[in-house]
């Protein structure tokens, strides 16, 4: 969800848009964090008042209004080498929080990633994916 949305989500809750919570929202939606305790740490160098409850509660309010999920973070990875049912071309593979597996085709992760845009309004309707590249790790 952009920035903006999640912001109007907060107010229609009743909450108040304080420099902190704008602060803890730019560093979810900037950050690859993973747990709680690495945002507040991010957080306190820059404010160094804010307390670990904060964190803990705008997580917890983010994740009932539905603007994140802690239970599916997703490890994603594009393999080197081709399963045999993938006929010659590189496919994605997914790690679900739970040691689920997923093999998607470059086609269906495209419809995923263009899906995932439009709901999240980074899109219009009228646009489309031209390419999604997974760099590659080191």
């Amino acid at each position: 969800m952009q920035k903006e949305v999640i912001i109007d989500k907060l107010r229609e809750q009743g909450f108040r848009i304080t420099k902190q919570r704008r602060m803890l929202l730019d560093i979810i939606l900037e950050e690859e964090c993973t747990c709680c305790k690495e945002i507040y740490y991010k957080a306190v160098k820059m404010d160094k008042t804010i307390g670990t409850a904060t964190v803990y509660r705008m997580i917890n309010t983010l994740e009932d209004i539905g603007a994140i999920s802690r239970n599916t973070m997703y490890k994603i990875a594009a393999e080197e080498e081709c399963p045999a049912d993938c006929a010659g071309k590189k496919s994605c593979q997914i790690e679900l929080a739970d040691g689920t597996m997923l093999q998607l085709s470059p086609h269906q992760w495209e419809m995923i990633v263009a899906s995932g845009l439009k709901a999240c309004g980074y899109t219009k309707a009228s646009q489309s994916v031209k390419n999604v590249m997974i760099p590659q790790s080191a």
